[in-house]
């Protein structure tokens, strides 16, 4: 891969990227301002088709990038130091103080404005970690046999289940139900909460009747250590054509949460361009999954990522991502940026 080389194949993934249509070597020569002639150019496509870097769909077409040519493009041509303007950042910024901070809502409100900005799809994580836990509990009479228990985590998150009981409850028994969740299952990862703690809860309650509710809030701190997956924005796939035959892998893949974790999670604080050829279990050729971490305070870290056509002009797209990964942590951590 010589210089020139490197330049065509740059300009074939810009090119291609525009329209969707193989880039003939005369628009590549446009390109090039005419300072390389169309046979010099239709030679180095020829060199790069053989490398694997380019295919040609049809006989008489141009040529357009390989699933190859991609990843050679965005491993060691993409430009990652692009800026994102001024305004696009202020018009992002008032976009974030109009949402939810409660975490579950900021993710999935997060994901939402970043498919509308971009015209993709995007998926947005809740923060995990290994010692999440449940930081306060309130319990809550919400009928005469009907008591629903509510969670805040240490992640600021608040979760709510209900719970059915075969009695009706009595003035106190909600202060009470409270009182014995927060003195023996708060701080507590899930795996720390066994039948002894459970056995401890209910003999303070003086009653085995209120299993139900001991119950939920156990749910409730399991189900807070599995983030959440928020997927918004699917309708504007269906605008790029190239992507019909493996829009329904998409969502298979979606569906599959171990494998949504082991792909939409960065393993560290780089952007990560993964592409639809590169999954092993859920090949999806044509797609791209742009995904960034964000940290959100306390060891905790969530994911938020693009996915949308291979082709999607990388250099753009790229800092969209990672601003909005910047302002999701920031408001996790209840950093708001001021006006």
């Amino acid at each position: 891969m010589d210089d020139r080389k490197r330049r065509v194949l740059r300009a074939i993934v810009t090119l291609y990227g525009a329209d969707g249509e193989p880039v003939g070597s005369g628009l590549l020569a446009e390109q090039f301002g005419h300072a390389v002639s169309s046979a010099t150019l239709r030679n180095e496509m020829a060199a790069l088709t053989k490398l694997g870097l380019l295919e040609q769909p049809h006989t008489s077409a141009g040529r357009v990038p390989s699933a190859k040519g991609y990843r050679y493009y965005i491993d060691n041509l993409l430009d990652t130091g692009a800026r994102l303007p001024a305004e696009e950042k202020r018009q992002i910024d008032l976009l974030f103080r109009e949402m939810d901070y409660d975490p579950e809502r900021l993710a999935e409100s997060a994901a939402r404005a970043l498919a509308d900005l971009t015209g993709y799809c995007v998926v947005a994580t809740t923060p995990k970690s290994e010692d999440l836990c449940i930081a306060h509990y309130e319990v809550m009479q919400v009928g005469r046999y009907t008591a629903a228990v509510l969670a805040v985590t240490n992640a600021g998150g608040v979760r709510t289940r209900t719970a059915k009981l075969d009695f009706a409850l009595r003035p106190g028994d909600a202060q009470r139900l409270s009182q014995a969740l927060n003195t023996y299952l708060t701080f507590r990862s899930a795996a720390d909460v066994r039948e002894e703690q459970m056995r401890a809860a209910a003999q303070s309650l003086g009653s085995a009747v209120y299993y139900p509710v001991l119950s939920a809030a156990v749910t409730l701190l399991r189900e807070a250590g599995r983030p959440n997956v928020y997927l918004e924005g699917q309708q504007n796939l269906l605008n790029y054509a190239e992507l019909a035959d493996s829009f329904r892998t998409l969502m298979e893949f979606f569906s599959d949460t171990e494998a949504v974790k082991r792909y939409v999670s960065p393993k560290s604080e780089r952007t990560t361009v993964l592409l639809g050829d590169e999954l092993p279990e859920y090949r999806m050729p044509g797609f791209c999954i742009m995904t960034k971490r964000y940290l959100a305070g306390g060891g905790l870290t969530g994911a938020i990522g693009i996915v949308g056509p291979t082709r999607m002009p990388y250099r753009e797209t790229i800092p969209r991502l990672e601003y909005f990964a910047l302002l999701l942590g920031e408001c996790m951590s209840g950093r708001v940026q001021e006006e």
